[in-house]
């Protein structure tokens, strides 16, 4: 009968340790923060999904079931996200004040505490330039190899910039362990590094052919682009309208000058989705150069080859099809232009003096 007992009880506690839980418990406290509503979302694969989070005094919590370590984002206020990390069975607790959302205190497993830490000592810092964040972040990857705040912080500082350093986020990926080599991000992130290398400064542009605002379509060797440099400009009218309005006014200029010129040439690829607000953008904002688009967003194909990631943005061809330049600001695009412009116009007059 002892012995009955004995095995009975094993057996309980075989059965209770096989059903450990998988909630994930979150309790805060945010000064300032009165009775507001938080947004938790997943910055990955593995949690994909939207939860409201309830304050009320400045306090709040909350439950969820995580199958393994994921990451997310906590929304204070609809402008500030904070990077926050989950694992079945953690406890964590989080303290702030909303005069700071930027800087929480948040503990209750590993990479929670590791980005804390990483916070302060931000703080530490005076007055941080970019390059000070981007090298305290590269020292913190070099680091923690493992650590699911290396994601957050490649993709923060290095990966979101308009003109990415992408040897040095392959030689950051490289530091990085299987358990971080194996996300659904690192593997998308090294495809579009793959699909950049190929339009670096320098290479040949892909092909593409796509269809005008008339039914027409297009090749970077239509009559119109033959032997000329050509300036594409990628946009759509969901853009920014202050970027837009800034961007289109800028490529106005540059065509009122050079439409006439035989050395170089516009053309507008939208990613825009919608046939209808494309054709309407064209005409209220009086872009007159050549115009097409496939209809695929961000995800078109001529998006894809060209690895634009946001709009607008530029790409500058050599006659011969090259990649001259890629997304320049203002000054800096029609300083390049003008030079290619000259450059040509001066090969042509040589090209003549000879054939005299």
């Amino acid at each position: 009968m002892k012995k009955s007992s004995i095995l009975i009880l094993i057996i309980i506690c075989l059965c209770s340790c096989g059903k450990s839980s998988k909630k994930v418990s979150i309790t805060g406290e945010i000064k300032g923060l009165g009775t507001d509503t938080l947004y938790l979302y997943g910055m990955d694969e593995s949690f994909d999904r939207i939860d409201t989070i309830f304050a009320k005094n400045d306090k709040f919590s909350y439950t969820a079931s995580i199958d393994t370590i994921t990451s997310a984002f906590l929304l204070i206020r609809n402008q500030t996200e904070y990077p926050i990390f989950l694992d079945k069975e953690n406890q964590i607790k989080i303290k702030g004040d909303i005069n700071h959302p930027e800087y929480l205190d948040i503990n209750g497993n590993i990479y929670n505490e590791e980005f804390t830490t990483f916070q302060k000592e931000l703080t530490s810092l005076p007055t941080p330039s970019e390059k000070d964040l981007e090298q305290k972040a590269e020292e913190f990857i070099m680091k923690h190899h493992s650590s699911f705040v290396s994601l957050y912080l490649l993709d923060k500082y290095f990966v979101q910039k308009d003109s990415p350093d992408f040897n040095k986020i392959k030689k950051l990926i490289e530091v990085m362990t299987g358990i971080l080599q194996d996300k659904l991000y690192i593997e998308q992130l090294n495809e579009a590094i793959s699909l950049s290398e190929k339009t670096e400064t320098g290479k040949y542009a892909p092909f593409f052919s796509l269809t005008n605002i008339k039914g027409k379509k297009i090749t970077r060797s239509s009559e119109d682009f033959k032997k000329k440099n050509l300036l594409i400009n990628f946009w759509a009218s969901w853009g920014d309208s202050i970027t837009n309005h800034r961007s289109n006014a800028e490529l106005k200029e540059i065509y009122q000058k050079y439409k006439k010129n035989k050395h170089i040439a516009m053309l507008g690829i939208s990613l825009d989705i919608d046939k209808q607000e494309w054709q309407d953008a064209i005409k209220r904002d009086t872009l007159n150069w050549e115009q097409v688009c496939d209809f695929g967003g961000l995800n078109s194909e001529v998006a894809k080859q060209y690895a634009i990631k946001q709009v607008p943005s530029n790409i500058l061809l050599s006659a011969d099809g090259k990649i001259l330049a890629r997304n320049l600001k203002e000054e800096q695009l029609k300083k390049k232009i003008e030079e290619v412009v000259t450059a040509a116009e001066e090969k042509e007059k040589q090209e003549n003096k000879k054939k005299k």
